[in-house]
């Protein structure tokens, strides 16, 4: 009587009796993929379809960054905000908030980032066509733990951090990395297309776009 597995490589062997033995077991195939389908300006593309997806946006200049984010986190209601090791010194410049560092090196406990009122990051690489944001863990980012887990995310985007479509961006991106692809607030729908926001990650994101320095 045979086994399942001597069946399966019966079929195996049968399905490659007419390979040739010399042929190598490994092909490359060589793909290209276009690197944008020319929606427009990429910044316009990409605050469009993060509107689309529901996060708050903002267009800023980079002598408003500190501004803007006290300003959001004041709108949150926030006191108590998640930073990463990383993050820059000045986008808190002007706002009072407590803030509650967080490392890979010294990470919060993940019921400390429950009961703070969000988490302010910087990130890797945002996809316009998609409305994709990318962290990857940089120390600006902080730990994929620090923005799943509080219930609101802020994240300040450069614009020479802005790509028009995936294929570019991946190509920049190390997937060595733990990276988090974010578009959008975390949402989720059942079969009657019911919206739940929240659901594996944070309920509320707002996003700074900061233009390029003229």
């Amino acid at each position: 009587m045979t086994t399942a597995r001597e069946r399966v490589l019966g079929r195996v062997r049968a399905a490659l009796k007419d390979v040739p033995a010399d042929e190598p077991a490994e092909r490359t195939l060589q793909r290209t993929y276009a690197d944008s389908h020319g929606m427009g300006p990429t910044l316009d593309v990409l605050v469009d379809r993060l509107a689309d997806y529901k996060a708050l946006v903002h267009r800023v200049r980079p002598e408003e960054v500190a501004g803007q984010v006290a300003a959001a986190l004041e709108r949150r209601g926030a006191q108590r905000i998640a930073v990463p090791s990383g993050a820059p010194e000045g986008w808190f410049a002007e706002t009072g908030v407590e803030r509650v560092p967080d490392s890979r090196q010294d990470p919060l406990p993940l019921e400390v980032l429950d009961g703070v009122d969000g988490a302010v990051t910087g990130c890797a690489v945002a996809i316009a066509e998609s409305g994709t944001i990318v962290l990857d863990g940089e120390p600006d980012q902080g730990r994929r733990a620090t923005t799943l887990v509080p219930d609101y995310h802020l994240c300040v985007v450069r614009a020479g951090q802005v790509v028009d479509a995936v294929p570019e961006a991946v190509r920049i991106l190390d997937p060595t990395r733990p990276l988090t692809w974010i578009s959008g607030p975390s949402a989720t729908s059942d079969i009657e297309l019911d919206r739940v926001e929240g659901v594996h990650g944070p309920r509320t994101l707002e996003v700074l776009v900061v233009a390029e320095e003229d």
